[in-house]
């Protein structure tokens, strides 16, 4: 059983983003035992489930309703949740790839041209 110090740092966050999810309703907040809140193993594995979520790109609003299904065992949901966010991704994925060739193709106009304002500069002017 952790103080919310070690059960943070376990996690790799700090103790305000632990805070936050308590707030949000991510993570239950444990009763006081001796003035101290503690947290175990379960709440240890919420709070990877919630980073690795995170990190999948799911919203916090996701995350909540996935855990929740976690309950139910409502696998149909879960997917549809997940295929939603592959979609998303794949869209995010190409809208990166089409800034990264235009920056690409900026940069190479700025290193070939040798007077004149640099087209990088000039395309963000606004």
């Amino acid at each position: 059983m952790l103080p919310i110090g070690k059960f943070a740092k376990a996690g790799g966050v700090g103790v305000e983003t632990i805070r936050f999810y308590q707030r949000k309703g991510l993570l239950k907040i444990p009763p006081h035992k001796g003035g101290i809140r503690r947290y175990g193993d379960e709440d240890l594995k919420q709070l990877k489930f919630i980073l690795k979520a995170k990190a999948a790109g799911f919203t916090l609003a996701e995350i909540k309703e996935l855990i929740a299904l976690d309950s139910s065992d409502d696998r149909h949901k879960a997917y549809e949740l997940a295929s939603a966010r592959v979609t998303a991704l794949d869209k995010q994925i190409e809208e990166l790839k089409q800034a990264r060739n235009s920056l690409q193709q900026l940069a190479t106009e700025c290193r070939s041209s040798k007077t004149g304002p640099c087209p990088i500069i000039e395309a963000f002017d606004v």
